[in-house]
């Protein structure tokens, strides 16, 4: 029995998983076509739509957007000084790790001025048309409101550990630490200085805890959602693990906080990680 079999004794209705192996392999546990609600995972969906933007043009990095000295960069890893939830800045960019919701808002509106799509449409041909999630669709907000497949989210997965629709240096740019120095709170989980975060992704780094493994790289990047859902990618050991539940994460927490360090660490032990 591998890995995977853990999410059995998960305390939820339904789950699904996946690891995807730097190689192309996939191996697969739960429905592969039952429809999850991602919630925050979106936020990396929405930030890649973005960067094939900034590198169609459209955009760039430093393009202002919101209040003054705001930036996409800083919107993408929530360094703009927006709130939760909420319109009104509570803080100057670049000087607190705050998540937020309303950064990703933001972050779609600049799109639908900039090139004359609606966020939904371009986001559906910039990114899941051409990586094949067929049955990925934006339901709302574009900061939690994608709903998806197992099937679908390894495919992203994948496109996350060999890029297609970006060019390296963008896709490295996504997951290396912007601002790296800058604390804050990651919701559910606690506070930590520093907080790194990607274009998108959060970056592990050497928080503890943490909702991935202890043998996790500090390279290791990705998101959890609080529909009870988590996507890494461990670029140290070349393989991602996708997690899919229909549990809301803080109903489960302390569990959720236990089971899938524990998962994370089986896939990296069956790997060869220590």
């Amino acid at each position: 029995m591998g890995p995977l079999s853990l999410i059995k004794t998960w305390p939820v209705p339904t789950a699904a998983a996946a690891i995807i192996d730097g190689d192309g392999s996939v191996e697969t546990r739960g429905p592969l076509q039952h429809s999850f609600r991602l919630a925050s995972i979106t936020k990396i969906l929405t930030a890649w739509a973005a960067l094939v933007a900034v590198e169609e043009g459209s955009l760039a990095l430093d393009t202002p957007i919101g209040q003054s000295g705001c930036t996409l960069r800083h919107l993408l890893c929530h360094a703009g000084g927006y709130p939760f939830d909420g319109p009104s800045p509570i803080a100057a960019p670049g000087r607190r790790r705050i998540y937020s919701n309303t950064g990703y808002e933001l972050v779609a509106a600049a799109i639908t001025e900039a090139t004359g799509f609606e966020f939904g449409d371009y986001l559906r041909e910039a990114v899941f048309e051409p990586l094949r999630l067929n049955n990925t669709e934006l339901r709302g907000s574009p900061a939690h409101g994608i709903w998806s497949t197992l099937d679908d989210m390894t495919r992203f997965a994948a496109e996350l550990m060999r890029p297609t629709l970006l060019a390296d240096e963008t896709a490295n740019e996504a997951t290396s630490p912007q601002f790296p120095d800058l604390g804050g709170v990651i919701p559910g989980l606690g506070i930590y200085q520093p907080c790194p975060w990607g274009l998108g992704p959060e970056i592990r780094g050497d928080k503890e805890p943490h909702w991935t493994g202890r043998a996790n790289s500090p390279q290791t990047f990705g998101h959890f959602g609080g529909a009870g859902t988590m996507l890494w990618i461990d670029p140290a050991h070349d393989v991602a693990l996708v997690a899919l539940t229909d549990r809301d994460f803080d109903s489960w927490a302390p569990d959720a906080l236990r089971l899938w360090p524990e998962l994370s660490d089986a896939v990296l032990a069956s790997r060869g990680a220590d």
